[in-house]
């Protein structure tokens, strides 16, 4: 098997944050689980600038609740942060409007990637955004 670098986390990041359904989902998990790379997604929703806070917590609290970064500050962080970079790659199509997808998280050793995958738009006119990011964190 051929070493698992960060752009193969990245990547599953990105799936997970596209897949279309639960059951999707929880496939695509179980797939990655069988390479060794642990992912999670969470559903979000809401005006952006007023969400922002939100889908930090949410994606933190997830990728807690799945082992794949400690209950501290360090992997608090480390989540943080990315979701924060991947935010930062959309806010010019977001900014003031409403959004609604989906965070993807992936981890395999110190690689955790986070990728956002949302329709961005004011009733029926969206326009589709993607951000993804990268951060390093030690093994425990």
């Amino acid at each position: 098997m051929s070493e698992i670098t960060s752009i193969a986390v990245g990547r599953a990041a990105l799936r997970m944050a596209i897949s279309e359904s639960r059951q999707e989902e929880h496939d695509t998990r179980h797939i990655f689980a069988k390479q060794n790379i642990q992912t999670v997604a969470v559903d979000f929703g809401g005006e952006f600038i007023t969400s922002v806070k939100k889908i930090i917590e949410r994606a933190v609290v997830a990728a807690q609740r799945q082992n794949l970064v400690p209950s501290n500050h360090i992997g608090e962080g480390a989540v943080a942060g990315a979701v924060h970079a991947a935010l930062e790659q959309i806010v010019p199509k977001a900014l003031g409007l409403n959004v609604g997808g989906k965070i993807g998280i992936a981890r395999h050793g110190e690689h955790l990637c986070v990728a956002v995958y949302f329709g961005v738009g004011v009733l029926n006119l969206n326009e589709v955004a993607v951000g993804l990011a990268h951060r390093s964190l030690p093994l425990e």
